[in-house]
């Protein structure tokens, strides 16, 4: 045996020999050897040995081995088959070949070989362990888990087998016994790359976003070029809304791996969530140019045309995609988000039931519960429509955080005592005298979509969605903002970048409203930096507000969103902050905007909201629901039809479940 640092000594060794004795076939193997125990490229010496004996299988047999190493396994394939035909009963070329045959993606074939081999050598442990890894790929993850089980009674404490364990019991959505298993096989190899990640995936998801990008970062620390990571990684970014973050992930992955139809794909989500369609588009696009058939792209491909208004070409986009995956849940949940459902979709409804029956990860079938959910309300059985929206709401806990009530209302204590009256008198100091940007803000689903479409309908008005600066700006500084010291140059710093983006979105138009709904926390901060900036605050019954958030499911994640009680809590919260910009703010800088009122009026309060961002008056803003733009929040239907009160009190039709949430009626203006 030779000590792993005598390898280089063995290699130069071997290469003089050879070149004195060039026919003999076992210094050509030696030097396989010695390259293949240093990472090299032990092909063309270990060719040389099979060619000098062309009777011997171990030889075609160690020639795959090495063809395999370098990322050539249709070569492989073809070497182990050799070497089985010299030797058909060599187990360990049939376990070779079964991971070979699985990395040029033929599951079947691979079991077949890995049974083969056991029939031969029934306490293989390398086999059985090819055989879960073949199971798993066929979606059998019991019988993968069972093989898997049998190679460790034979071999304990083997890193790569916990690992395809972990991942046949993460197929199975046990996902606690799937991250001990990840453990234990990092214990054994802590530098196992693919463990790392794979462990990531599984407290991802658990709902355990920051353990998970830690778990990413290591995997990526061992292993910089590891593309399926990056898209990971990526993901997890996506997840919580760091979008920027998120598409450079997914470009990382994609620098590495060219041709990773995964990552175009999520790159295109991604893209499509910042508003950058075209991008988004193209993306995809060049997902199917290399996985023609996939389902997920052509679904995003299909959200797309959704946001443009073209719900018919994208009902038949998602249509397609059923075709290639027929129990595609995130397929069938979509067309419900594209019209009206009514009794004549009962074909739909009763494919949805079947599909959600079947054993599905919560992530999976929690879309088909929001369909279900929305389709039993359309057509008024109210009952039925809410056990599906709760249903999906109970699945959505499994993977995500929960809500922590305490540190919102510590957040919200902190921000009410530090941007006072006082700090924006000093902060203002150095503030921006712009009146372009229009901020509309409000809770989630109370009408901030629909303000504006009717803004942006205007001529002079661009309407630029849902932009993250204020909270990230926000995030950025709360460590140190505010205190009394902050400088004027902080405060023009901040303006100057959000005008600069603004610029970038619209060089043109007279006002850009930035539509994110939650810069509501972030009011005393805009105030200070940019004082003419108008803010629209939009108000709703609170408990239409609260239903429509619980019905409602959200790309991010978003803690407070899956519980009535926390629901509560957090509107509570929200109305505390609004009275405390109401005291603190001048009046002129707000205007309170009651969605009940503007679907009552439409035409004297799209009025009222022109004149306060003073703008003049335009007919075509009654005509909303003809604007031809695009909208990426989940009223992107409703916002395209005209005016309507249906939404108004939708409350009472589930007043015997919303308990919880009576209470928000109490609260004092």
């Amino acid at each position: 045996m030779v000590n792993g640092e005598r390898y280089p000594d063995l290699e130069k060794k071997t290469r003089d020999l050879v070149e004195r004795c060039p026919k003999s076939a076992l210094l050509w193997q030696l030097l396989g050897v010695a390259l293949s125990m240093q990472g090299k490229d032990a092909v063309q010496p270990l060719r040389r040995a099979a060619t000098l004996l062309p009777a011997d299988a171990g030889a075609q047999n160690n020639l795959a081995n090495a063809l395999g190493r370098l990322g050539q396994p249709d070569l492989a394939v073809s070497s182990y088959q050799r070497a089985l035909l010299l030797k058909p009963d060599f187990a360990e070329a049939h376990c070779n070949l079964a991971t070979a045959l699985l990395d040029i993606g033929q599951p079947d074939e691979a079991a077949a070989s890995c049974r083969r081999a056991l029939e031969i050598q029934p306490d293989f442990a390398q086999a059985h362990s090819n055989l879960g890894s073949a199971l798993l790929e066929l979606g059998q993850c019991d019988a993968a888990v069972a093989s898997y089980r049998r190679a460790l009674e034979i071999k304990p404490d083997h890193a790569a087998t916990l690992d395809g364990l972990g991942n046949a019991l993460r197929g199975l959505w046990r996902l606690e016994e799937a991250v001990s298993s990840y453990r234990r096989a990092l214990l054994l190899k802590p530098d196992f790359a693919e463990a790392h990640n794979n462990l990531a995936n599984a407290l991802l998801d658990l709902g355990q976003s920051d353990d998970a990008a830690v778990s990413y970062r290591r995997a990526l620390l061992l292993k910089p070029d590891f593309a399926e990571a990056h898209n990971n990684l990526g993901n997890v970014f996506r997840g919580l809304g760091q979008l920027d973050a998120a598409v450079s992930s997914y470009r990382r992955a994609l620098q590495i791996k060219p041709d990773f139809a995964e990552a175009h794909s999520n790159l295109g989500i991604a893209l499509r969530l910042q508003g950058r369609t075209v991008e988004a588009e193209a993306s995809c696009r060049r997902a199917l140019e290399i996985h023609p058939n996939s389902a997920s792209t052509i679904s995003v491909l299909a959200e797309s045309l959704a946001d443009k208004g073209q719900f018919a070409e994208a009902e038949e986009l998602f249509k397609r995609a059923i075709s290639f995956e027929p129990e595609s849940p995130e397929a069938w949940a979509a067309i419900v988000r594209l019209r009206k459902m009514t009794r004549d979709d009962a074909a739909w409804l009763a494919q949805a039931q079947r599909i959600a029956e079947r054993p599905l990860p919560p992530r999976k079938e929690v879309h088909l519960r929001y369909a279900m959910g929305k389709y039993f309300d359309d057509v008024a059985e109210f009952a039925q429509a809410f056990g599906n929206f709760q249903r999906a709401n109970e699945l959505t806990k499994r993977y995500r955080a929960g809500h922590d009530r305490q540190q919102l209302t510590r957040a919200v204590d902190s921000i009410i005592r530090s941007y006072d009256a006082s700090w924006l008198r000093q902060a203002s100091i150095g503030a921006n005298p712009s009146a372009r940007p229009v901020l509309i803000v409000g809770m989630l689903r109370s009408g901030t979509t629909l303000a504006e479409q009717i803004l942006a309908s205007h001529p002079a008005v661009f309407g630029a969605g849902e932009l993250a600066f204020w909270n990230a700006a926000s995030a950025a500084h709360q460590s140190s903002v505010p205190d009394r010291e902050m400088s004027g140059s902080l405060v023009s710093k901040l303006a100057g970048d959000y005008l600069r983006l603004l610029q970038d979105l619209s060089p043109d138009a007279l006002r850009v409203i930035d539509k994110m709904p939650t810069n509501f926390l972030s009011l005393g901060l805009i105030h200070a930096a940019l004082p003419r900036a108008r803010i629209i605050h939009m108000t709703r019954n609170p408990i239409d507000t609260c239903l429509s958030i619980y019905f409602q499911r959200f790309e991010t994640a978003l803690a407070y969103t899956n519980d009535l009680e926390d629901l509560a809590h957090y509107y509570t919260e929200y109305f505390r902050l609004m009275k405390h910009w109401r005291l603190t703010l001048p009046k002129e800088a707000i205007l309170d905007v009651p969605y009940e009122g503007l679907v009552d009026d439409h035409e004297s309060w799209s009025r009222r909201m022109l004149e306060f961002i003073d703008m003049p008056w335009d007919p075509v803003c009654l005509d909303f629901h003809r604007t031809e733009r695009t909208v990426i929040t989940a009223s992107k239907w409703q916002v395209r039809q005209k005016i309507s009160k249906s939404s108004v009190g939708r409350w009472h039709n589930y007043r015997k479940f919303v308990g919880p949430l009576l209470n928000l009626m109490t609260l004092d203006a």
